[in-house]
């Protein structure tokens, strides 16, 4: 760990601040600990780990909570961070409304909140950070508390902050959100740092930390709904290109898709959205489904009937994943992944059948043969997400003991 700002590496300050975050990262990932677990887990001695707790607790940053039991001797007291300590924020943005989410420090959701989009598509009467701090005052509201309480916010959203420019790019689908003043106009309104996210690359932290990427460091997450996406995983790290619009699939040229000319912001183009997205996204696959036959109103219920109509559903089903591999033949010849994780509506709706078949098609399209999983997150993996890197960033300030008079 590095020295915190200001402090000389090998100085008691910086020492007990390093031994401190070790403490409190453990504690974060464990849950309870007693003194003795905690100092066997760290290397400390029982005289040091109690000097440490004693300190923790008085910075507020841990709490005792009840005994360990039913063995001999005395009961042990158990310790764990306080959940007061901080709470962050994360939202998930879509066309339709913004969902947001509060948690204390420990990850537990206290409370959320959905505000919908004003329906005019073009001209929104409402500004964005506006709608944001709706959401966000009701999920505090819900969770009993106030902005103070709030010491980070991660926002997801389609398409991608170009760090050149403050804008964002890649979504004219969200009017309002291009000003290059988004990020400053939101941490006005919030009252904390603000960090905007591409979605996609928020449900690759999920996937990452919660999901079924936890034992992979290079891997490819992709996103079939209404849009189609891709987050790109190397060492561990996300790949977020020049303007952060890395792994943007949809755009990707194929054979038999229209291309997509208008550009990447250009929404009045009919073809705006490009080559990969108009094969595989949800529109597409709804009417794939009545091509042959099956009427639905949504891709996933369009699936889940292709799944039990033998013959016209095996024709949807086996057409839908050649065109899924065809897409993922050149990320894959590309990137080289040792995964690829298929999120999002159409491959939870898929389930099982639709992966065994992308992942036979792929077998005969390219060379590279990563593993293919299905996503197997429970609730909104964009918010799960947020939610995860708002608890880092948050951590990284709360847990630096070398900040405190302690």
């Amino acid at each position: 760990m590095a020295a915190p700002p200001g402090s000389t590496p090998g100085t008691p300050r910086v020492l007990r601040a390093m031994n401190d975050r070790a403490a409190l990262e453990l504690l974060a990932a464990y849950g309870p600990l007693t003194r003795t677990r905690l100092g066997e887990l760290t290397g400390l001695s029982k005289p040091t780990a109690s000097q440490l707790l004693s300190r923790l607790e008085s910075a507020g940053l841990v709490r005792t909570t009840g005994n360990v039991t039913g063995r001999p001797g005395p009961n042990a007291q158990l310790y764990e961070i306080d959940p007061a300590a901080a709470h962050v924020a994360a939202l998930a943005v879509d066309q339709t409304g913004i969902t947001a989410a509060v948690a204390d420090i420990t990850g537990r959701t206290v409370g959320d909140h959905r505000v919908a989009a004003p329906a005019d598509d073009r001209t929104p009467s409402t500004p964005p950070a506006e709608l944001v701090a709706k959401a966000v005052n009701g999920a505090l509201a819900a969770a009993g508390l106030d902005h103070g309480a709030l010491h980070s916010t991660v926002i997801g959203t389609p398409g991608a902050l170009d760090p050149r420019t403050g804008t964002l790019r890649y979504a004219s689908h969200l009017p309002g959100w291009q000003s290059r003043t988004l990020r400053d106009d939101l941490a006005r309104v919030l009252g904390t740092p603000v960090v905007i996210e591409n979605d996609v690359n928020l449900a690759a932290v999920a996937e990452q930390h919660h999901g079924t990427a936890q034992d992979v460091d290079n891997f490819v997450l992709v996103w079939a709904d209404e849009g189609v996406g891709a987050a790109i995983v190397l060492g561990g790290t996300l790949l977020r290109g020049a303007t952060g619009g890395a792994g943007e699939i949809g755009y990707m040229p194929l054979p038999g898709a229209p291309l997509a000319r208008g550009g990447q912001d250009d929404a009045a183009r009919p073809d705006a959205g490009g080559g990969f997205q108009k094969l595989v996204g949800s529109p597409a696959v709804v009417e794939l489904a009545h091509d042959h036959g099956i009427d639905a109103p949504s891709a996933a219920k369009a699936l889940t009937a292709a799944l039990r109509t033998p013959g016209a559903g095996d024709a949807v089903l086996t057409e839908l994943a050649h065109r899924l591999a065809t897409g993922l033949a050149s990320v894959v010849a590309v990137v080289d992944p040792e995964l690829v994780v298929l999120s999002g509506e159409i491959a939870q709706a898929g389930g099982e059948r639709l992966r065994e078949l992308v992942e036979a098609e792929l077998t005969g399209l390219a060379l590279p043969r990563p593993e293919i999983r299905i996503s197997a997150l429970e609730g909104d993996p964009i918010l799960l997400g947020a939610l995860r890197q708002a608890l880092t960033d948050a951590r990284h300030t709360v847990f630096d003991t070398a900040r405190l008079d302690v």
